[in-house]
């Protein structure tokens, strides 16, 4: 994919004089759009999330001209990532949110080359992050389920074995529900392998689901 560099790097530095307003407004995007994501950071010290997700966006953009850099520090963000309790599925909701606080701070600047610059280079990102992200049994089931969680197991796996003759379906289904609920995502996938994408996010809903007992 080829970015558009100049246009990133300039649009970035015309929100950094407002990094800390910038991010803040990131995440009452994230919270506000998409309400489901709250409990997600229940516990987590937001002043601190918010300055770890402004590292990585200075970091991601100083090393766009240095893609054999970027693709190590991205794939590594992307395994951390995992252990956060971050999904396939969250990376394009993430998007969005960006994408709508870069066009609330830019203003007049926000213009459609500018926003397609943004979208391939968030494009790519999570491209890297995801291959970083290695979905395997110990990540996904981070924490054991208490025998009085109140979570349905058995129901869980009966409804998920239903619908796993039409497995390929589903996840196809998945994307057709996503995008046509949040078009705004659909840029976010223009580059990708849908193919080997939704084979991603079927192996990570198997992995969850096989490990919900251990």
């Amino acid at each position: 994919m080829s970015l558009n560099f100049e246009l990133i790097e300039q649009s970035f530095e015309q929100v950094k004089p407002q990094a800390d307003a910038f991010v803040h407004s990131f995440y009452d995007n994230l919270f506000s759009d998409y309400p489901a994501a709250k409990p997600l950071f229940e516990h987590t010290d937001m002043a601190k999330q918010e300055q770890m997700l402004l590292s990585n966006l200075v970091m991601a953009v100083e090393n766009l001209r240095q893609p054999d850099v970027l693709s190590e520090i991205l794939q590594g963000l992307g395994a951390r990532h995992v252990k956060y309790g971050a999904l396939p599925e969250h990376y394009p909701l993430v998007g969005n949110s960006l994408l709508k606080t870069f066009e609330q701070y830019l203003g007049i600047n926000w213009t459609d080359e500018v926003k397609q610059a943004w979208v391939d280079a968030y494009g790519a990102i999570a491209t890297l992050m995801l291959e970083g992200a290695e979905y395997t049994p110990e990540e996904i089931a981070l924490e054991k389920p208490a025998e009085d969680s109140g979570l349905a197991v058995a129901l869980l796996e009966q409804s998920f074995e239903q619908v796993k003759p039409q497995a390929n379906e589903f996840v196809n289904s998945f994307y057709d529900n996503l995008f046509s609920d949040y078009p705004a995502a659909k840029p976010l996938f223009e580059h990708t392998n849908m193919a080997k994408q939704k084979q991603m996010l079927l192996g990570a809903l198997v992995m969850v689901v096989e490990n919900l007992r251990k």
